[in-house]
């Protein structure tokens, strides 16, 4: 299972863990209290596991693509990895299944703070609709994940502050934030 935590408030790299010393793991339970799903599975063999299969059919998950996030494979990296890491939603589920590499997801909690999400090969994160977060790699600069999505994707940010966005109230309402 992926280490999840809360930031610390530093303003070093972005790559950095940000892990406090006396930091404390979150568990998947305070992360579904929030929305955020977590699953683990075979980043090599998960076709035959049949577990990504199981949970596209149960969630819909009807298109997915690859994408490797790395200063040689991703053109426009510095740009993208910026607006990635920008504090934003998204009208539909962001769905990430890791398959090489590494890196983190931060989501807000009801209190507005950051919960570090370190996702590493075999982690499947879905992040619901309504849920400010953002991404970065960490210092070993690559990642190569499989999006999933429900019907033809929707990649369009919707940057903070957006608290009187249909989504994001929809969200507030349904998780109690």
């Amino acid at each position: 299972m992926s280490c999840m935590w809360y930031m610390d408030t530093s303003y070093a790299d972005q790559r950095e863990p940000h892990r406090p010393v006396d930091g404390v793991n979150i568990g998947v339970d305070q992360l579904a209290s929030l929305g955020v799903l977590y699953w683990k599975l075979d980043p090599i063999n998960f076709d035959a596991e049949g577990k990504l299969d199981k949970i596209r059919t149960e969630r819909g998950y009807s298109y997915s693509d690859t994408i490797t996030v790395s200063p040689e494979k991703l053109p426009n990296y510095e740009q993208k990895i910026k607006s990635f890491y920008e504090e934003h939603l998204h009208t539909d589920e962001e769905i990430r299944f890791i398959l090489e590499g590494s890196g983190y997801f931060d989501v807000r909690d009801k209190d507005d703070k950051w919960i570090r999400i370190q996702v590493l090969p075999g982690d499947l994160l879905v992040l619901p609709a309504g849920i400010y977060h953002r991404f970065t790699l960490d210092n070993k600069n690559y990642i190569k994940a499989m999006r999933l999505f429900v019907g033809e994707p929707v990649w369009t940010p919707v940057n903070r502050p957006a608290d009187d966005h249909p989504i994001r109230k929809k969200y507030v309402e349904t998780f109690s934030i």
